[in-house]
């Protein structure tokens, strides 16, 4: 764990070259949320962190860009396009454009309909070098059976009997039990805590198990108050983590420590 207090800008200068596997993070997008007042954010800033961010990954490694846009006088401000664009300018792959769909919802304005979800850009430089998907999704075909269709050479429909398939020996087809998930991922908005805007720890944790395997190293190069650090500690992968303001600073810290102290008391 390597846990960086200051201005990414500055000490991302310091990662060495194609070092690392995989990037979570999530930017301080369009001014939504307030950093205790201390945050400057701009064009200028995120363009140079792309350029650093394109740098420092290896080939094949994968950058997770967590984003959403605000509403200004009645109009999306498209910014997360921006974003997505200039990493794509910087060499970037944009490699799959997921969504993180809230339970939650922010009341809506200007006659529009509830807002409900951000955006995670999976960006990569080349070809993911590692993809571990996710199965999750429970399976509708396991142990199904009953009619499909087909169609006749002379264009008529003719109906046949569908096999069963389980997920043993019992019919021709095997089925596994769960799917692979679909690229819209449901988790419960994190209210409250030190943070402004706190993703759940489950987007990280999901993305750090799609994208890197043990071991592999991953940057946060805005990491609030630990979150991917905290994911990467309990799934063992090298975590670089890099933080400005010194209040958040701390708060990651003494989270990533706890979790290292209690599995020090439990092994």
């Amino acid at each position: 764990m390597r846990l960086l207090h200051g201005d990414c800008l500055d000490l991302m200068s310091d990662i060495q070259d194609g070092s690392v596997d995989l990037t979570v993070t999530s930017p301080p997008y369009d001014n939504l949320r307030t950093y205790n007042n201390k945050l400057v954010w701009n064009w200028e800033i995120f363009t140079g962190i792309a350029e650093h961010l394109f740098r420092v990954t290896k080939q094949g490694g994968v950058v997770v860009w967590v984003v959403g846009d605000a509403t200004i006088k009645g109009s999306e401000t498209g910014t997360s396009f921006k974003q997505a664009l200039y990493f794509m300018e910087c060499g970037f792959n944009l490699h799959d454009t997921m969504i993180y769909q809230k339970h939650n919802f922010s009341n809506p304005s200007n006659n529009r309909y509830h807002q409900i979800f951000e955006y995670m850009f999976v960006f990569s430089k080349g070809k993911p070098k590692t993809f571990n998907p996710i199965k999750d999704r429970e399976n509708k075909y396991l142990k199904q059976q009953g009619y499909s269709t087909s169609r006749r050479s002379d264009g008529t429909i003719r109906d046949k009997k569908k096999e069963s398939r389980t997920i043993k020996n019992g019919g021709r087809c095997t089925v596994d039990e769960f799917g692979q998930r679909y690229n819209v991922w449901i988790f419960t908005t994190v209210h409250g805590g030190n943070h402004p805007a706190v993703f759940p720890e489950a987007i990280a944790q999901d993305h750090i198990i799609s994208w890197s395997n043990e071991s592999d190293t991953v940057l946060d190069p805005m990491m609030g108050s630990g979150t991917t650090g905290v994911a990467c500690f309990n799934l063992n992968r090298r975590f670089i983590g890099i933080e400005k303001d010194p209040e958040y600073f701390r708060i990651a810290v003494e989270r990533i420590e706890k979790e290292q102290s209690q599995l020090k008391l439990f092994a």
